[in-house]
């Protein structure tokens, strides 16, 4: 069974929001403190991209199709979610923590997984596949301690 220990980070993001949690309890009980907070500003695709979604003329005949539109707003959530990672990954070089728990919907946790560098995915001890942005710190404290014992 895995426990949270003193000083592990909480990482709880979504594609427009995050915040980091710092466990200043001991192993076993868990105190989360809220250590930072990003946000962003994420419009819907519509206001982001005004193109009409391209055409495709076939080689042959006189036929057409529209390819898919660029999805613009998920482009800027995925790059949110790699910029969070990259801010992980310097705060895990410096030393300020060891151990990591990640909370993130299935899209946000794949790019997590994806912009996470090997020593950063070595430093976090489990995902969890929820979105737990608007929720308290005992809340999530109480999710992720009940996932880890479940472990």
């Amino acid at each position: 069974m895995k426990r949270l220990s003193h000083n592990a980070r909480v990482l709880v993001t979504d594609g427009g929001r995050a915040i980091v949690f710092r466990n200043d309890g001991q192993v076993g009980k868990p105190d989360l403190r809220q250590f930072k907070v990003y946000a962003h500003d994420n419009p819907p695709s519509r206001e982001l991209g005004t193109d009409k979604a391209p055409r495709v003329n076939e080689s042959m005949g006189h036929r057409g199709s529209a390819s898919e539109q660029t999805d613009y707003h998920q482009q800027a959530e995925d790059r949110f979610v790699k910029n969070i990672a990259q801010d992980m990954e310097a705060d895990l070089k410096a030393g300020e923590f060891t151990e990591l728990i990640v909370v993130a919907p299935p899209v946000a946790l794949g790019v997590y997984r994806k912009a996470a560098s090997p020593e950063l995915q070595k430093a976090t001890l489990m995902e969890i596949n929820k979105d737990l942005t608007k929720h308290a710190a005992a809340e999530v404290a109480a999710i992720v301690v009940k996932a880890l014992e479940g472990d």
